[in-house]
């Protein structure tokens, strides 16, 4: 198995091992037998995401999200369109800030909707607020490796400077806010 991708099943926990080719086949978890790559979006466990974002090959969007939440409610159906257009390139679950405070805490998620990525066990980017398609697709197409992250993110902060010494302090600040 020279090119092995790990994955770990949102269902059970089990860390599954498989050839890179069989992600187009839709491959199971070998102790549960759910889909490990179909383009749903899972509720989890805490646990079974930090092993997640620490041992999946594939990268993996977090959203955190609330019920009552107005842009929550716009963003998500958006988010599991673009991952299921992905193709099984990209997982996705989704955290109930509310049901999970002491994650979101420890995700020092202050603004809702958060949405973190992770690949190969370190966070690589995210976003607050409910985004156009267009800016939620090229964040995905980003953590795909299609865009360069570096000469985004400097792009970013030029906007940045440039509304900030326009006196648009809020712009400026919601700027920022992306980067980071």
């Amino acid at each position: 198995m020279s090119d092995a991708v790990k994955l770990v099943c949102h269902a059970c926990g089990q860390t599954n091992r498989f050839a890179a080719e069989k992600l187009a086949e839709s491959p199971k978890c070998g102790v549960c037998g759910a889909a490990l790559v179909d383009g749903r979006v899972s509720a989890l466990d805490p646990a079974v995401l930090e092993k997640s974002t620490k041992t999946d090959d594939l990268p993996l969007l977090v959203d955190f999200w609330a019920p009552w939440c107005g842009p929550c409610k716009q963003l998500g159906p958006l988010l599991e369109k673009l991952v299921r257009e992905a193709g099984g390139t990209v997982k996705m679950v989704k955290i109930n800030v509310d049901e999970n405070q002491e994650l979101a805490a420890q995700m020092r998620i202050q603004s809702i909707p958060a949405v973190y990525a992770f690949h190969k066990g370190r966070p690589v980017d995210g976003f607050m607020g409910a985004l156009p398609e267009s800016q939620v697709s090229a964040f995905i197409e980003r953590l795909l490796g299609g865009t360069d992250n570096a000469q985004v993110i400097a792009e970013a902060l030029s906007q940045a400077e440039a509304a900030s010494q326009a006196g648009d302090i809020a712009l400026a600040a919601e700027i920022y806010a992306a980067v980071i």
